[in-house]
């Protein structure tokens, strides 16, 4: 037990929790590993759990009718998932694949909504999560119609380091061009071109695997 409230401990939520609801929470956590390829959950699957990356990156997509891939955003080092798709007891409204191997941990849905219903912490924690979330799908759909494909890239990448949905991403992420390009949606020539530009502007620096970023504010408001 001491090891799993340890785990939960480090987890963005816990401060929000009182001890005895941190034990509680804990008790219903389990984890597991994603080989990079896998699928999490299939657009349609009922997935009876909230996830959290341990350790990993995730995009969230979908493919349309017209056979279209659309991905809606990329889950970096602490970032929680499918909190609507758990309160409202439905299937996943989109795809979850691990872009390289990810550790998962695992709330089932009996502890979540026990904290749901009894935590006001949690519920705080929450409502900042799905506002956050929410600013960030407003902000996907409109760097996808009104900006170039650099702002793109820029923008992306400043939301892996939002404080509040990857609270395990400080300065420098872990990511390769091949995997920004899939979240981001262009091609990795696109990518890479993109992140050459941004570094000789001073806003990153790029090596082999990872990206540090000096200025996210810019990157946030690239293209303005």
């Amino acid at each position: 037990m001491n090891g799993k409230v340890e785990l939960a401990r480090g987890f963005i939520w816990a401060a929000d929790l009182t001890d005895s609801e941190l034990e509680r929470a804990a008790q219903g956590i389990t984890e597991r590993t994603y080989n990079k390829g896998a699928y999490i959950c299939h657009r349609g699957d009922r997935l009876d759990h909230w996830g959290g990356i341990v350790e990993g990156l995730i995009k969230m997509s979908t493919i349309g009718r017209s056979g279209k891939a659309v991905t809606f955003a990329g889950l970096g080092n602490g970032a929680w998932f499918g909190e609507g798709s758990v309160i409202k007891n439905e299937a996943r409204k989109y795809d979850l694949v691990a872009l390289r191997e990810t550790r998962l941990a695992l709330m089932n849905r009996p502890t979540f909504l026990w904290l749901f219903e009894n935590s006001i912490g949690f519920n705080h924690y929450l409502l900042r999560q799905i506002n956050e979330r929410l600013s960030q799908f407003i902000a996907t759909v409109e760097h996808d119609r009104i900006l170039d494909s650099k702002a793109r890239v820029a923008r992306n990448l400043s939301w892996l380091f939002n404080p509040v949905l990857y609270p395990g991403v400080v300065k420098t992420i872990e990511i390769t061009q091949d995997e920004l390009a899939l979240l981001t949606g262009v091609s990795r020539a696109v990518t890479n071109r993109s992140l050459g530009e941004l570094q000789d502007e001073g806003l990153l620096t790029v090596e082999h695997g990872r990206v540090t970023v000096i200025d996210v504010k810019k990157l946030m408001l690239y293209g303005d």
